[in-house]
């Protein structure tokens, strides 16, 4: 976590990686229910990570070649 916000823009952090980051905890908040918390961190970390990949392929599809 540290080397991302070191090496990443800040408008970067904030425009790419923070929509994912906001909905990754939405979604944990709202559907996890492992009564575990590293079952649930971990789910948290998989969802943030595949939305974050989801994100970013829907850019690179956009961006012209």
């Amino acid at each position: 976590m540290y080397s991302l916000v070191r090496t990443v823009a800040r408008r970067d952090l904030v425009v790419r990686h923070a929509p994912a980051l906001g909905a990754s905890l939405v979604m944990a908040e709202l559907f996890y229910e492992f009564h575990s918390f590293t079952l649930e961190c971990a789910a948290f970390l998989a969802t943030w990570y595949a939305l974050d990949w989801a994100a970013h392929a829907v850019v690179r599809g956009r961006e012209p070649r």
